[in-house]
């Protein structure tokens, strides 16, 4: 039996990104783990209740509050997504996750400053925050290889 991998659903060509963009991640094991049924798919923040297309959202500093460009709290709903996402990989004994990188629930190294000037800084989104306190190893769109190779293993 293989490993499941939680996997952002934005990179299966899944129009769930806040400004509805379809990013499909280019990637050969990606097929091969389709066809072995190992991904379990969720966008966190569509699971929490936010709807498609939305507005952007960054994490605020030195704060766990999440806020859209006009000011609205979404806080809640992020986190509501991120504890959906766990259950999820506690439900399907999921060790590893494929999250997009940059956003603020997926990040697994860098987030936007909360600035919403398109500034980046070391950090993880609310989703994988959580997965990692709970020993699920977060991966990236840029450091699949690495997964890859612990799946070998």
């Amino acid at each position: 039996m293989f490993d499941h991998i939680l996997i952002s659903r934005c990179f299966l060509g899944d129009k769930v990104r806040y400004n509805s963009e379809i990013i499909q991640l280019e990637y050969s094991l990606l097929a091969l783990w389709q066809k072995q049924n190992r991904l379990i798919a969720i966008c966190p923040e569509v699971s929490g209740g936010l709807s498609v297309p939305r507005e952007p959202a960054e994490q605020q500093p030195n704060s766990d509050q999440i806020i859209t460009v006009s000011g609205t709290d979404v806080t809640k709903e992020f986190n509501l997504g991120a504890k959906l996402a766990l259950t999820l990989c506690r439900q399907h004994n999921i060790r590893f996750a494929i999250l997009k990188e940059s956003s603020p629930s997926c990040g697994s190294t860098l987030i936007y400053d909360g600035s919403f000037s398109n500034k980046k800084i070391s950090g993880q989104g609310v989703t994988s925050k959580i997965l990692t306190q709970e020993g699920i190893q977060v991966f990236s769109e840029n450091n699949l290889q690495e997964l890859a190779n612990l799946l070998d293993k």
